[in-house]
């Protein structure tokens, strides 16, 4: 069985600290984090662009489905300590949609902000 993927923006000083919280739960392994800020290989594998990435938050799911927004979330929530319940939740009272907006906005401004600065580099990845 393949791991779940998730992809992140690994020069984002929010993504970085949320994922080594994720991380630092993932005793067993079980989830395969990929910074795109270091390298974009695997992104092309499974045909998404860089700037998608860094736009929305992506994960290739254990049985290589596309993921994003808070799809992926619940995807690598699944296989955590604790936030299994929590995707168990937001499953059960049907509250996705309502949260992948409110991620979309939070997203949106999030690479608004960081790739204003041109720290990005979108064109060097491609």
């Amino acid at each position: 069985m393949n791991k779940p993927i998730l992809f992140y923006d690994g020069g984002c000083p929010l993504c970085r600290k949320e994922i080594a919280h994720y991380r630092k739960l993932d005793k067993a392994n079980r989830i395969q984090w990929d910074d795109i800020h270091q390298s974009s290989a695997t992104l092309q594998q499974y045909g998404i662009e860089y700037s998608q990435a860094m736009q929305i938050i992506h994960a290739i799911s254990e049985d290589g489905k596309q993921l994003q927004g808070v799809s992926a979330f619940i995807c690598i929530w699944k296989k955590l300590p604790y936030y299994r319940h929590l995707a168990s939740l937001v499953y059960f009272l049907r509250i996705t949609p309502l949260l992948n907006r409110l991620y979309l906005c939070f997203a949106k401004r999030r690479y608004k902000r960081r790739c204003s600065e041109n720290s990005c580099h979108i064109s060097d990845k491609q």
